[in-house]
């Protein structure tokens, strides 16, 4: 099998309001939800069809860590989530309550706006130009 990355680490405050967020409002599947001895939970959320990435949603322990929640790319978009109908998509997040930072742009690329998760985390909702 060649080298990829198959997680992304996310710091959040709760794993059951994340869970939500992302499962709900991105459409995102439910991969895994295992309790560990140490009281924390090892959560990994992936959009549909994803097989080879994924986020764990990992809780902030501490307070180093809870200042992080929401920054953890010093506030530029830091994931990219790519869609293969970007109307449909951007509908669907819009009406789940999604915060859009601005109106739909289509640029050389694709279809590309950029939204925030429920932490203040950035993201673009894009759709590659064919």
């Amino acid at each position: 099998m060649p080298s990829h990355i198959a997680l992304t680490a996310l710091l959040v405050h709760d794993y059951d309001e994340a869970i939500d967020f992302y499962t709900r409002a991105l459409g995102f599947d439910l991969a895994e939800d295992t309790a560990r001895p140490d009281g924390s939970r090892w959560v990994v959320v992936r959009p549909p069809g994803a097989t080879e990435s994924a986020l764990l949603l990992a809780r902030a322990k501490d307070e180093a860590q809870r200042s992080r929640v929401g920054d953890q790319t010093g506030g530029r978009v830091g994931h990219f989530l790519y869609t293969d109908d970007f109307a449909r998509d951007h509908a669907r997040m819009t009406a789940e309550g999604v915060r859009f930072l601005e109106e739909p742009r289509h640029e050389p690329y694709g279809s590309v706006a950029v939204f925030e998760d429920l932490y203040g985390n950035r993201w673009d909702l894009l759709q590659p130009a064919a």
